[in-house]
């Protein structure tokens, strides 16, 4: 069975996330092929999908929305699985209670639940480097405005057993149907 795992990053923690759900497919005898969704193509020769993308402003990257939309015949015909990362800091959103990846859903995640109907959604936690280049319009307001800047926690706040541990359960589902 051969698996894209795709995704849209800006910093480099999606990025991760991707590379790690990917060897742990591959170290359950997956076949995996890992690319950013820009550069994605060729979806007709894979078996199954996991799409990944950072999420800002709770709105998917546009790579990754892109490469659902322009695929979504193909998702829809495989298995698939998407993604997100973004949230920061404490499992609890301390204004609402909840858990910062409830809140943190991307929008484009319901369309696409009712379009290509993925077999899984899951919100990883994210991380955030102050020091680093502002990329887009979002993050050059907040090098602007201190008190926006500094309300966000910095650090790595990636899961490594919570990221393989789901990767694993996509691999149970594919080697299962596949020796079904």
């Amino acid at each position: 069975m051969k698996v894209l795992v795709t995704y849209a990053s800006r910093h480099g923690a999606t990025k991760g996330i991707a590379e790690r759900v990917a060897e742990t497919l591959e170290k359950r005898g997956l076949e995996v092929a890992i690319e950013p969704a820009a550069q994605a193509t060729g979806v007709a020769q894979f078996d199954a999908f996991v799409v990944g993308g950072s999420a800002y402003a709770f709105h998917w990257l546009k790579d990754a929305s892109t490469f659902v939309r322009h695929n979504r015949t193909a998702l829809a015909a495989h298995p698939t699985w998407l993604f997100s990362s973004g949230p920061l800091g404490d499992k609890i959103d301390p204004k609402t209670g909840k858990d910062a990846r409830e809140s943190t859903v991307p929008r484009e995640f319901a369309e696409f639940e009712t379009e290509i109907k993925p077999r899984g959604v899951r919100v990883f936690f994210g991380a955030w480097d102050p020091k680093a280049p502002p990329v887009g319009v979002m993050e050059r307001f907040m090098r602007l405005m201190p008190a926006a800047r500094n309300a966000l926690p910095s650090g790595d706040f990636r899961d490594g057993p919570d990221i393989e541990a789901w990767a694993t359960k996509i691999a149970d589902q594919l080697t299962v149907g596949a020796t079904a």
